[in-house]
């Protein structure tokens, strides 16, 4: 083993690929996979502790945390092979506590698992084809039940336990929707899928026998038992700002970094590049994680849905809305957000939800902001800080500052502090960029572009290019040391420029292909280069010429690096081995053992070396190299590396949309070392950043201490330091005004609180004396109510003892007659007792007669009986002496018989001889046969081996069978049990019904009790209908004396018309006798022009008076005028005063007639309100009666009719009150009939107020009768 050891400090990256790619341990301390470890971050105290993947792993695929926190496992592919680890997480470090490897079933690899309840056993899903589901007791490693999940191919996405039984799993996919139950060593499917199939890409048990799923089309099912009971589709609130077509929306996702054949999440990928245009519009569901209140699932790009369960419903509604923030550093704000969330968790208390998304981005929230913020959508935030969401392209590092600079293939340049691990700068472009280098001072950049390099200023809260060069698709750039050059590849082609001028000072070619690595060495002197064509060139760049060359065209060197003595060049290319090049020619060949490595760095002092391979591990050797394999290795990165080769990435997702099969890349590295040596930083193609801690065990001049700390200087232009102060000025400015405001707020509040103190205490003190007083109240009615429960008790003592001696006494009698029964039943029972004496005694002399005559009987029996026997005996003598005779006798004839009969067979037994020696040739032949009989008994005998293992395995048949009957047995019995507590539940509901029934009569007491009540109401509507009665016939009163007072006020107008029509005639005359006067006057002025002439004069003069004048018209008009006068003035005086008596007259009545209206139409007002009022408890209680009636399911037969919206006539109108419908409708109608004559009325009185001299009274307008008021037509349900 090296002395040289790597630790690993801290992780800048997340892969969102891993299925379950965030989880909680405790509180504080989250779980996630970036490259290939598990990273444990704290949230409080930001430090990271790492979980380290197996050696030689090429990725991990599935993460899962058992319920108690305890269990971490790991599905993983390691040398193309799928393993599962589980590590015992309360361990530090974190050990392995099993590892499941050697598998009997087909599998590719494991995308999915899930902890049982009681983290005995695991759940583990593998790919298609096989598509498999394996449950495991997996401390023995052994497999108890193995189910086809799918024969189709059809993607599975998620597996899962039921949170309250071990035997329940639940498994989603493609079309997938699938209970199973295990039971007897296997798993069986216990729901059937109904209706249209779905993809169902995510879902959560939410209760133990329900379970919510969400769809790729933002549809959310909740299934009870495998039966859908709910559904719902999420909406899309936001339309697109802008339409796209498919092109503009598959090159905007290339960006989403696409799996290789071992990533364990098909579905996102799989959806957003398979799907058309029109259902990328269409939220899919990821991701749904279930809390205490209901369930949380993500809704599209951006968006996050809270559902809780509503009260008294099995059923969900949303209840708020979390989004993800607008980035202001991206190139395009307005899509930043549109990021689609992978995974969600809670933390064990719910008080934080995680989530991460398909831009490898984790973010948090607390819930209580949530409930906080109800009117608009909540907020995440960055749990860590915003990281790459692409493959890492660039890196470098500075000597004065603790910075990490970094560039993507998602646009974006990141500038990281490794000492205090955070993100200092980060802006995105509208290109992609290829390389990046930071200048030793840490306040300059440069980064290649796909068209330009660009040269930039690292201000303090930006990144500005200040200098752009035409170099095109710059792959590498790289300052000096001292920071006074800096060299940027193009092609074939180095590009050397100065950072004093500006100025492309030289050009170094030579390379025939593409230059993959640069490097300085200390003095800056002298440049080394390799590339793809196998060659290692040294540059003097005082000369610009090659100074060493050493060209092996087999080998595409990835990366070289120089000694600090600058006599060495160390180069690592395809052909797997470390070559170190001196003079132009190869010193030395390291193997790599059976890896490439991709990237190769060596420390300052020149004791210490580290590689990166194409496996993505890290190995560190001391130096000089030793001879034999002594290297540690690291397991670092893990993912698809195309190192600076963005048009393959789109290759990848062309194949990955036509379903072509990828050729894995394994990540290649890129590394550099601090200028103190003390930490190495790592990238790769996985978008991940690490930080190591390195250092040489044996410390030979590893540690370098620094004479200076690190700078803290920072760029700022002086437009952005004006800005700020004017700024600050007006920050000032309004932080004075805020002041002087909130100090004027704050007298004001004074005021207010010392005038509400007041009001308080004085409040406080009058509640304080009336408490006292109501204290002392108390008191005496606590002592009162003493004194009479006193005289209670003593009135109670009293009635106690007096009916303690009634009842002393009364029992006193009833022992007496108790005692004296029990005598009497004394002697009855003596006198029972000697009778049955009696008795006993009489039976007992009956006995010993019947025994004495029974022993006597039994006695001559037994006597004849042993004569009789002895008769036997004498014959049985008599029979054995006479079969001793006949022995003998058979005995002598048997002697004779048997001597004739040995004769006899001795002659036989001379022919039985001859016959013998004539068989023995006979058995001869028969053994022949015998043989081939063994033969064909010995293959019977096979026969009968296979026959009976035929049997056996007809047993073996028969027993399966049997098992699948006691089985069905079982499921018969299981399916009793069910019926059993149906029938439980039926009774329940029995007796549910029964207390229904109860319920019933307690609700039709109350039913009867509110038709007691509603009768007082009806009462009170009759004595209103009175009332109203008597308002009519004030009513008619006051319109007979209308009637009256218009018949007045015609009167008046008539004598007001002739009084007009005598001032007309009189006006008319006045007219004629001023024409007349007129004319005279003509006729006067022509007479006085023969003023001259007497005579003529006389005669015009006595013309006039013969024309104008005679005698009768002049006695009669001066009678007539002296009469007209005197009589006109007369009338003139009479109708004046008539006139002024019938205005106060009118005035005086208006005004009593007003009032009286006025009071009228207030008290229909109150009445009308006060039937509405009735009318709407009315309505109510029979609301309540038909709602309590339809609760008990007894809704009446009889329910009643619909009232007909006409106004009855007078035969219903005869009909007694005893049916409320038709109470109600002539209340209705007789309060319309007001409402018609109060209108009438009010016609009259405008009318009247148009007759001249009726002056109504100013200010006094009758209130308005609204409609919705007197509509009074009964309705009925």
């Amino acid at each position: 083993m090296s002395t040289v050891v790597a630790q690993s400090v801290h992780v800048f990256g997340l892969r969102c690929q891993v299925a379950n790619s965030i989880l909680f341990f405790d509180e504080h301390i989250v779980i996630f996979p970036s490259g290939n470890y598990c990273v444990k971050y704290n949230v409080d105290q930001k430090w990271q502790k790492f979980i380290p993947g197996s050696e030689k792993s090429q990725g991990m695929l599935a993460l899962s945390i058992s319920p108690n926190r305890r269990y971490l496992a790991i599905s993983e592919i390691v040398q193309e092979k799928p393993i599962i680890t589980i590590y015992e997480l309360s361990s530090i470090p974190c050990r392995k506590r099993k590892i499941l490897s050697n598998f009997d079933f087909p599998v590719q690899r494991f995308i999915s698992m899930a902890f049982s309840p009681d983290s005995k056993y695991l759940l583990t899903q593998t790919s298609p084809p096989e598509s498999n589901l394996v449950y495991w007791l997996w401390e023995k490693q052994k497999v108890m039940a193995i189910f086809r999940t799918d024969t189709q191919n059809n993607a599975v996405y998620q597996v899962s336990f039921n949170p309250q039984d071990n035997t329940q799993v639940c498994v989603t996919g493609n079309g997938i929707f699938k209970l199973l139950r295990f039971a007897e060593g296997t798993l069986k499917q216990t729901n059937f899928q109904r209706g249209e199939p779905q993809n169902y890409l995510a879902h959560t048990w939410v209760s133990d026998d329900r379970i919510v799923v969400g769809t790729d089309t933002g549809k959310l099912f909740l299934f009870e038992s495998g039966d859908q009971r709910w559904e719902t589709s999420i909406m899309v609130r936001e339309p697109a700002r802008e339409t796209k077509n498919l092109e503009e929306i598959q090159a905007s996702e290339s960006l989403i970094e696409f799996p290789t054949i071992s990533s364990p999440i098909p579905s996102y990928e799989q959806v957003t590049v398979g799907r058309s245009h029109s259902q990328l519009t269409m939220p899919r569901v990821f991701a749904i994680a279930a809390y205490s209140k209901g369930f949380i699932c993500s809704a599209g790009p951006g968006r996050v849905l809270l559902f809780e369960k509503m009260e008294g419903k099995d059923f969900y509604r949303e209840s708020r809305e979390i989004r993800i923030p607008v980035d202001l550093q991206s190139n395009e704000p307005s899509q930043s957000d549109k990021q689609d969330v992978l995974c969600m968790c809670f933390s064990p208390s719910e008080e934080t939800l995680i989530a991460s998304t398909s831009k490898n981005q984790l973010y948090s929230i607390t819930m209580s902001l949530t409930e906080i913020s109800k009117g608009e959508p909540a907020h995440f935030e960055y749990l860590m800080y915003p990281v790459h969401s692409a493959s890492i392209t660039g890196l470098a590092t500075c000597i004065r500052k603790p910075l990490i600079a970094t560039c993507s293939l998602d646009r974006s340049i990141r500038i990281w502090n490794y000492e205090s691990n955070t993100l200092e700068l980060y802006k995105e472009y509208q290109e992609e960029a290829y390389a990046i280098s930071l200048h030793p001072s840490g306040h300059f950049i440069v980064v290649g572009f796909a068209d330009k390099l660009h040269l930039m200023n690292l201000l303090i809260d930006d990144i500005r290019s200040f200098k752009e060069y035409s170099v095109r698709g710059c792959r590498e750039c790289s300052f000096s040391n001292g920071g006074h050059l800096f060299a940027a590849v193009s092609g074939n082609v180095i590009h050397i420029f100065t950072t004093t001028s500006l100025e492309n000072i030289s050009n170094l070619k030579g390379h025939t292909g593409k230059v993959r690595s640069i490097v300085w060495n200390m003095d800056d002197s002298k440049l080394v280069s390799c590339g793809t064509d196998g060659a290692v060139y040294e540059w003097n760049l005082s000369s610009g010429k090659r100074e060493t060359e050493c060209v092996i065209k087999s080998c595409s060197y990835n990366c070289v690096t120089i000694s600090p003595d600058a006599k060495i060049i160390f180069a690592v290319g395809s052909d797997q081995t470390l070559k170190e090049i001196a003079d132009s020619s190869v010193l030395r060949e390291t193997s790599a053992f059976d890896v490439v490595y991709t990237a190769v760095v060596i420390s300052h002092s020149g004791r210490m070396m580290f590689l990166g391979t194409s496996m993505g591990s890290i190995r560190a050797v001391k130096y000089p190299l030793p001879l034999q394999k002594e290297f540690n290795e690291y397991q670092a990165h893990a993912g698809p590396i195309t190192k600076n080769c963005p048009e393959q990435t789109g290759i990848i997702a062309q194949e990955m949309c036509l379903c072509l099969p990828l050729r894995v890349r394994r990540p290649s590295l890129e590394m550099l070392l601090t200028f103190d040596d003390q930490v190495l930083l790592t990238t790769a193609e996985d978008g991940c950043l690490f930080t190591w801690k390195v250092f040489d065990k044996d410390g030979r001049g590893t540690k370098r201490e620094r004479e200076l700390g690190f700078a803290e200087e920072v760029l700022v232009t002086k437009t952005d330091v004006e800005e700020k102060a004017q700024i600050m000025l007006e920050l000032k400015t309004r932080v004075e005004e805020l002041k002087m405001e909130n100090e004027y707020q704050l007298r004001l509040k004074d005021m207010n609180y010392s005038e509400k103190i007041k009001e308080l205490t004085d409040k406080f003190n009058q509640e304080m004396e009336s408490l006292k007083t109501k204290n002392q109240v108390l008191k005496t009615e606590k002592e009162k109510q003493d004194v009479l429960h006193r005289e209670h008790i003593e009135d109670l003592l009293d009635k106690q003892s007096q009916e303690l001696q009634d009842l002393e006494s009364c029992n006193n009698q009833k022992l007496l007659l108790e005692y004296e029964k029990y005598q009497e039943l004394q002697l009855k029972s003596q006198r029972m007792q000697e009778e049955y004496e009696k008795q006993l005694r009489d039976n007992d002399e009956t006995k010993s007669q019947a025994l004495e005559e029974l022993t006597e009987f039994y006695e001559a029996k037994l006597q004849e009986k042993t004569t009789f026997l002895e008769e036997a005996q004498e014959d049985v003598r008599q029979q054995l002496r006479e079969f001793e005779e006949t022995k003998n006798q058979i005995e002598e004839d048997e002697d004779r018989e048997i001597q004739d009969i040995k004769t006899k067979y001795e002659k036989k037994l001379q022919d039985e001889k001859e016959s013998n020696l004539r068989l023995k040739g006979e058995t001869g032949i028969m053994r022949k046969k015998f043989s081939s009989l063994q033969k064909e008994i010995e293959e019977r005998a096979n026969d009968v081996e296979i026959l009976k293992s035929e049997q056996v395995k007809l047993q073996g048949v028969i027993k399966s069978l049997e098992k699948n009957i006691m089985g069905l047995k079982r499921e018969i019995q299981e399916r009793d049990e069910t019926i059993q507590d149906k029938e439980k539940r039926i009774y329940d509901l029995k007796k549910k019904n029964q207390e229904l029934e109860k319920f019933k009569f307690v609700l039709d007491y109350k039913i009867k009790e509110l038709k007691k009540q509603i009768e007082p109401r009806e009462n009170e509507i009759k004595v209103m209908k009175e009332q109203i009665q008597e308002m009519e016939a004030e009513l008619e009163r006051f319109h007979k004396q209308n009637t009256q007072l218009e018949l007045n006020i015609t009167e008046l107008w008539q004598k007001l018309r002739a009084t007009d029509q005598e001032m007309r005639r009189e006006r008319q005359k006045e007219q004629d006798l001023e024409a007349l006067v007129k004319r005279f006057k003509t006729d006067l002025h022509n007479c006085v022009a023969y003023i001259q002439d007497p005579r003529l004069l006389k005669e015009k003069v006595r013309g006039l008076f013969e024309k104008y004048v005679q005698q009768a018209d002049m006695v009669e008009i001066t009678e007539l005028n002296t009469d007209l006068q005197q009589e006109y003035t007369r009338q003139r005086e009479h109708l004046e005063r008539n006139l002024a008596t019938l205005k106060k007259k009118v005035v005086k009545e208006s005004e009593l007639h007003r009032a009286n209206y006025v009071r009228i139409m207030q008290e229909n007002v109150s009445l009308i309100k006060e039937i509405n009022e009735l009318r709407r408890e009315l309505k109510f209680t029979r609301s309540q009666v038909y709602d309590l009636e339809a609760a008990l399911k007894l809704t009446r037969k009889l329910r009643p009719q619909d009232v007909p919206e006409t106004v009855p006539g007078e035969d219903t109108l005869r009909v007694a009150p005893t049916v409320r419908l038709n109470q109600q409708e002539e209340t209705g109608r007789i309060i319309e009939m007001q409402r018609q004559e109060i209108q009438r009325l009010r016609d009259q009185i405008q009318e009247q107020e148009q007759v001249p001299g009726f002056h109504p009274l100013a200010g006094t307008r009758l209130p308005s009768l609204p409609r919705e008021d007197v509509d009074f037509e009964p309705q009925t349900k």
